[in-house]
């Protein structure tokens, strides 16, 4: 079926409103070839304009309030808080369990060696005693044993978060993914101020707590999701990379007020309690205060659609053995290899591509950051302010990159060209998923060739300002974050995108486990012979990474509804053809008819 999008009357006016064509318009509505425009449920002639202008994926929340319409600015605020809790404690909560672990290791050799002489322990302070080789192998291995329990609890509940955000909305599943930090960082309070009462191995359930609710990543993923619901497919990426902004400025503000706020109050434990506030906050105002991206009407859909799903899947079960392959806990990544109706070859490859890409991205920069500050510090000889403002400099700039130069680049290239497009032709394109267009094949490429570049940047630097350069240059590489998570959703009908991004969100929490151990482990056994072994090993990544795009096909999606479509065929056999500007017969472009 082909449908116009028609700011003006095609194939000759209509002289008088007797030649209006109105009628109850259905699933089933013919759009005939004279000057009607479709717009969701409506059918007019006569040229009037959408109030969507061309997508209908807010159409069930016209005519509310401003403060009950979903937007992707309700969130940039709270997440902003979220990220900066997130990274205000990092190096606070490192400190602490150093303090803690230090503290009970010469408590109990005290036990063992009666006369052994230590020093009070200040948690929080300068504690030279805590150089010990052996309290350093036990901060790391308990280091380890946290981000463990944490990453790979994420990577079973983001998923499921995720499908489960697609059937009740993205809001209070929001709120409750942070629901688990909360319950974290009171355990860590405690641990804190009570250190004889509430041994320190407790913090290991806070990590369970994150880890049961999703964590960071379940946040991130639905955050996403949110941002998907309510932004058309053209604007999609520029609202994701706002998301992504409020990432890295939380990530980097959070860490230089994380170390204010403890300097300034002389107390460690300060930076929790403000912390415990910024996760109260985000989850009130997320579960009570801003507006579902999906409505009502759209949730019952899709709960009905997985009942009827679900019905199928169980009339398939012919053993037990199938029950277990469906509770298979990697189950979930089966939605980047989707079969059925509206699949295609192409569209798998194009989904695994991106989710390589996006694992890639995003996984490095959770596992090699901090890599990447050791080997600053062990080169350059950099102290602690030389570092964050390294650390500072390099997230602003790409806040830059995602909030100042991104939105350009996608209005002079996208946005002004379609405007361009529909001026000439009086056809107004339908905005909807229709997969990765050949301007975001190209940002993503961009992004991961900056980052290549950046990585050998680093590798043959040997002195701070060009090492700095470097990493101005990966900062580019945020586009292609952006952007991915973007065409991802692009790719996929709406009552699938939680699903899909959550299990783009396990294999991110994947890589959270993973990466450290592997980054670490090849920085400690090259940093005696060649440090840089690291940065070689990432610039061949983000090489990967680069072939992965160019296997990405423009203009492929899930046609979800392509059954239904054919049966609305006209019965002759012939179908309405969207006119350009000439008469000529032929479309405009490819995003002015629907198929």
């Amino acid at each position: 079926m082909v449908a116009l999008r028609d700011g003006s009357k095609a194939q000759g006016e209509l002289e008088d409103d007797s030649d209006l064509i109105t009628a109850d318009p259905t699933e089933t509505t013919h759009l005939l070839a004279t000057g009607v425009e479709e717009n969701d449920n409506i059918v007019t002639a006569g040229g009037v304009k959408g109030t969507n202008g061309g997508w209908d994926g807010l159409a069930d929340f016209e005519g509310l309030p401003w403060w009950r319409r979903p937007s992707v600015f309700w969130l940039l605020a709270p997440y902003s808080v979220f990220t900066l809790a997130f990274g205000s404690v990092i190096v606070p909560k490192l400190n602490l369990i150093l303090g803690l672990v230090c503290q009970h290791y010469f408590a109990s050799q005290s036990h063992l060696h009666p006369d052994l002489r230590v020093n009070p322990i200040n948690i929080g302070a300068d504690n030279p005693q805590c150089r010990n080789p052996e309290v350093q192998k036990r901060v790391a291995t308990f280091m380890l044993v946290m981000n463990f329990c944490t990453g790979l609890l994420s990577a079973y509940a983001a998923p499921r978060l995720g499908h489960l955000s697609d059937r009740y909305g993205r809001r209070r599943l929001l709120a409750l993914a942070s629901c688990g930090g909360l319950l974290g960082e009171i355990i860590t309070i405690l641990a804190a101020k009570f250190p004889e009462t509430v041994d320190y191995r407790w913090l290991i359930l806070g990590s369970i707590f994150d880890g049961m609710t999703g964590s960071f990543t379940a946040g991130n993923i639905l955050t996403q999701s949110y941002a998907s619901d309510c932004t058309p497919p053209s604007r999609r990426a520029v609202a994701i990379g706002y998301i992504h902004a409020c990432l890295f400025t939380g990530l980097a503000v959070g860490q230089l007020l994380g170390g204010e706020i403890v300097r300034l109050t002389g107390s460690l434990v300060s930076i929790f309690y403000v912390c415990l506030a910024a996760h109260s906050f985000f989850i009130v105002f997320v579960a009570f205060v801003i507006p579902d991206s999906l409505s009502k009407k759209k949730q019952l859909a899709a709960r009905e659609k997985h009942r009827k799903e679900e019905g199928e899947r169980r009339a398939r079960r012919t053993s037990w053995f199938s029950s277990v392959q469906e509770r298979n806990p990697f189950s979930s990544l089966s939605v980047l290899w989707p079969r059925g109706r509206g699949t295609s070859a192409r569209l798998r490859l194009n989904l695994v591509a991106l989710a390589t890409c996006d694992m890639i991205i995003m996984g490095t920069a959770m596992a090699a950051g901090q890599v990447i500050i050791l080997y600053a510090e062990y080169v350059f000889g950099w102290q602690t302010p030389e570092t964050s403002r390294f650390v500072a400099a390099a997230s602003f700039f790409r806040v830059i990159v995602l909030m100042g130069i991104f939105p350009l680049i996608n209005y002079f290239f996208r946005i002004r060209p379609a405007a361009k497009r529909r001026r000439e032709s009086g056809i107004t394109p339908v905005d909807k998923n229709s997969g990765a267009d050949h301007l975001d094949i190209w940002i993503l490429r961009i992004a991961l060739l900056s980052d290549i570049l950046g990585y050998i940047g680093y590798t043959f630097a040997r002195a701070p300002v060009p090492f700095v350069a470097s990493a101005l240059m990966t900062a580019f590489g945020g586009l292609g974050s952006a952007t991915s998570q973007s065409v991802v959703t692009k790719h996929i009908p709406h009552d699938k995108v939680g699903r899909v991004l959550g299990a783009i969100g396990m294999l991110q929490a994947l890589v959270r486990v993973i990466g450290p151990v592997a980054f670490n482990g090849l920085y400690a056994a090259t940093v005696g012979s060649y440090p840089q072994a690291i940065f070689v090993a990432l610039a061949g990544l983000f090489s990967f990474a680069l072939l992965c795009s160019f296997i990405i096909t423009p203009f492929v999606h899930w046609h979800e509804d392509h059954e239904e479509e054919e049966e609305r065929e006209p019965l002759n056999g012939t179908a309405p053809q969207a006119v350009g500007p000439a008469g000529t017969g032929f479309p405009c472009d490819e995003d002015e008819i629907r198929y």
